[in-house]
């Protein structure tokens, strides 16, 4: 089966991206980058929380039938987000970090999974 990505899902993701910043925002995080860009892989929105660094994937579904948003951050694409925040920590510092994820389903609500995953996978 092949699945056809949709023209309009650039500004679609970018709209997602925006919401879930100022979702992020609203619960006291502030961001430091958007969509950093690093050899194999892309962090949506880099954000500050306290003293810690959050690496954030952003995920929207307009349809479950492939699985939630939340469901769609496989192992694979866990390690390219490792990757890229090394990439990003060697080029910006070492600091405390941690990787949220912020899931919006089709109905438009928002789920933020602080400390989805770790580093290892």
């Amino acid at each position: 089966m092949i699945r056809r990505r949709r023209e309009n899902a650039p500004e679609l993701g970018q709209a997602a991206e925006a919401r879930a910043r100022r979702h992020l925002e609203r619960q006291g995080l502030r961001c430091r980058m958007q969509n950093f860009r690093a050899r194999g892989g892309e962090i949506d929105l880099v954000m500050d929380h306290g003293e810690e660094t959050v690496f954030v994937e952003v995920r929207q579904r307009s349809d479950a039938r492939f699985g939630s948003a939340l469901e769609s951050v496989t192992p694979a694409k866990r390690a390219r987000l490792v990757r890229a925040a090394h990439q990003y920590l060697q080029r910006y510092g070492d600091c405390a970090c941690r990787f949220d994820v912020v899931a919006i389903d089709a109905a438009g609500h928002i789920e933020w999974v602080a400390n989805a995953f770790d580093a290892d996978g």
